[in-house]
């Protein structure tokens, strides 16, 4: 919930910023840019909650922990190339498949009741999962129309 937030605050703030400055509104940057953040903040998470994120891994898979600093990594590298013009379809792109390969993490996660701040079973089950896939659509839809479709 908490990247959601970001990820529409920030778009409205930078919109609004540009309203106040009677630019025209840009919306796809605007909306890049709060990929970015959200992005960035949930890359993050990858280092700091990094046990209860290794959790939301099956147990056979091997050395959960580079996985974890592996996707960090990739979100933050991400959150760049969205800015970089030479790269940002591209980027979008990458981003879609990313976020469809880690959605069986978020299903096993909530299947497996993880709280990954906590490093804990207790987390939300699979009332999670009603909130968590349609967000995942929404992101990989962001990602196609701010990144991918856009021309600027």
């Amino acid at each position: 919930m908490k990247p959601l937030i970001l990820l529409v605050s920030v778009f409205l703030l930078l919109l609004f910023i540009q309203k106040w400055r009677k630019q025209p509104l840009a919306y796809f940057v605007a909306g890049r840019w709060a990929l970015s953040a959200m992005f960035l903040f949930t890359a993050v998470a990858h280092f700091v909650f990094s046990e209860g994120m290794a959790l939301m891994l099956a147990s056979y898979i091997p050395y959960p922990f580079f996985w974890v600093y592996l996707t960090g990594i990739i979100e933050i590298l991400a959150a760049i190339g969205l800015q970089i013009r030479a790269v940002q379809r591209l980027t979008a792109l990458l981003l879609i498949i990313f976020l469809i390969l880690i959605l069986p993490a978020n299903i096993y996660a909530a299947l497996q009741t993880v709280n990954y701040q906590t490093a804990s079973f207790d987390g939300p089950g699979l009332s999670y999962l009603y909130f968590r896939i349609p967000l995942q659509l929404f992101y990989i839809f962001c990602c196609w129309f701010f990144g991918f479709a856009s021309k600027k």
